[in-house]
């Protein structure tokens, strides 16, 4: 199957499974973008370590686990 063809079924999928609006709002939610991510992805993380991720991302476990364990408080309270 070529690039089009695959392209033409899987529109033909999605209009006859969700209709012509709601195909159209699917497919608007892709695009190509534009700039060069390589580049923007390398100025946005230049200077930090694999180590400072991993402490945000500890920290931000943290207090999702925190935040879970007062909601469960509240939800047992209430109960």
């Amino acid at each position: 199957m070529t690039p089009f063809e695959l392209q033409r079924r899987g529109m033909e999928v999605l209009i006859r499974e969700l209709g012509y609006a709601d195909a159209t709002r699917f497919m608007l939610q892709f695009s190509k973008g534009k700039g060069d991510y390589t580049k923007e992805r390398r100025k946005l993380l230049a200077g930090v370590t694999l180590n400072d991720l991993l402490e945000a991302t500890e920290a931000r476990l943290s207090s999702a686990r925190a935040g879970a364990k007062r909601a469960a408080k509240r939800g047992r309270k209430s109960a």
